[in-house]
């Protein structure tokens, strides 16, 4: 059988759901306690007490049954009636309700009421106004009588009493287990937000703690960060001393290529260019989005910066739709260069670029556009593989390129706990990039 159709009634957050596993048991019991006692002990019990009034009632009215006038009724039944605590009395036919009249929440009452119904012949009227006596009307000869009598003699007060210690005693007991049970899960939350933290670039305090299987996840974690930020540094390294060690004899050959005729040189030159330019490209990648530390930053600012800084470099891009206000948590150094990189692109390869922003409460999202050939949707995954050139979807002549470009962009997306999207745009036709970040 399946349940999936029930995953939608659960609690996401572990809080919650530790909370259901404690509250929902409790509340079972205590149901199945109550439905019970009151179907097996309370009803039993009531009827008993209810039964036992009717068969002294029924001794009352023998003594009434031979008095000719409500009088001598009054005065045969007073001895038994001050014996037994009942009060009786003659009452007009218009002073009787027209219904009963009992709480809606009295269980015991309605069980009273059906019994004396079912025993008693004549019965008129049964009125329950509290816990504390009952009116019952009821035919006879002379006339409509009247009796009164405590409500203690047809209904224990016990099961007040235990309904009500049942309910305290389970709060007591449910927040006891809530609170052990949230000094067990503080471990796994903040754990949780360490680990999310470090998806999303940042590195924040984390010291393992709680029971032995959330200690050994914790220490397991922190292996694996310290891992990794390792081989983050040690690749950072090792590109950054290539890229730098290679300058120095790229340099010489640009001298000495300077000091050779322009026409035999300009094919070199344009090589060491590229050679420059695929250092350049190398030294990005490895750094990816380490540059640079979090900090609170308005993304709407950031791309207007960039747009105004390609602009001014003669690119032919704009800022074409802004949504929401407000400011996230991000690395502006490395964003900046993720946005730089798909506007270059968007200008090699078409005519003209446009960049959008939308910040809503749940996520931020950077958009470039352009009006070039695009990339087919079976080559997109490709293109953001380092290295990868799509020579057949994206024309080559206009600029030449490393395959690095969208690989960076990718890198600092998920830095940040984000995506790199690649589509259509319905907008220029060319294609669409979305950085998309969760807030």
């Amino acid at each position: 059988m399946q349940f999936g159709w029930f995953k939608q009634y659960v609690p996401r957050g572990i809080y919650a759901r530790a909370a259901l596993i404690i509250v929902l048991p409790v509340v079972v019991v205590q149901l199945a306690v109550s439905v019970v006692f009151i179907r097996r002990h309370l009803e039993d019990v009531t009827s008993q007490m209810t039964s036992t009034l009717v068969r002294e009632l029924d001794v009352i009215a023998g003594f009434a049954a031979a008095a000719d006038s409500r009088d001598e009724a009054m005065d045969a039944m007073q001895p038994i009636l001050v014996t037994l605590h009942i009060n009786a009395r003659f009452v007009r036919r218009a002073d009787i309700p027209s219904r009963d009249r009992i709480r809606w929440y009295d269980y015991s009452g309605r069980v009273v009421r059906a019994t004396l119904r079912n025993d008693l012949p004549d019965v008129l009227a049964v009125i329950q106004p509290d816990d504390r006596v009952v009116h019952l009307f009821v035919d006879s000869d002379l006339g409509p009588v009247q009796i009164s009598f405590n409500r203690r003699r047809v209904s224990a007060a016990a099961p007040h009493q235990l309904f009500v210690t049942m309910l305290f005693f389970g709060g007591v007991m449910t927040l006891i287990a809530y609170v052990y049970m949230r000094n067990q899960l503080r471990p796994i939350k903040k754990l949780a937000e360490a680990a999310e933290a470090f998806g999303r670039g940042r590195s924040v305090p984390y010291a393992a703690r709680g029971a032995l299987e959330v200690r050994t996840a914790g220490n397991a974690f922190l292996d694996m960060r310290n891992r990794i930020e390792r081989q983050i540094e040690q690749r950072t390294m090792m590109l950054s001393g290539v890229s730098h060690d290679l300058r120095t004899p790229l340099t010489r050959l640009r001298l000495g290529l300077s000091l050779i005729d322009e026409d035999d040189a300009g094919p070199m030159l344009r090589d060491v260019d590229e050679m420059q330019a695929l250092l350049d490209a190398f030294l990005d990648f490895a750094r990816g989005a380490a540059e640079g530390d979090p900090e609170r930053i308005d993304p709407i600012s950031l791309a207007r910066s960039v747009v105004e800084d390609a602009q001014r470099l003669g690119r032919p891009v704009s800022l074409a739709t802004v949504e929401g206000t407000g400011t996230v948590n991000l690395r502006p150094v490395a964003l900046r260069r993720a946005l730089e990189n798909l506007i270059g692109n968007a200008v090699r390869y078409g005519t003209r670029a446009e960049v959008s922003v939308t910040l809503t409460e749940k996520s931020l999202r950077f958009r470039v556009e352009d009006d070039g050939p695009g990339i087919a949707a079976e080559d997109r995954a490709e293109a953001v593989r380092p290295f990868s050139r799509l020579d057949p979807a994206r024309n080559q002549d206009k600029g030449s390129g490393v395959g690095l470009g969208l690989a960076i962009v990718s890198d600092i997306a998920r830095a940040h706990g984000g995506v790199l999207r690649l589509g259509t745009s319905d907008r220029l036709g060319g294609l669409m990039a979305d950085i998309v970040i969760g807030r």
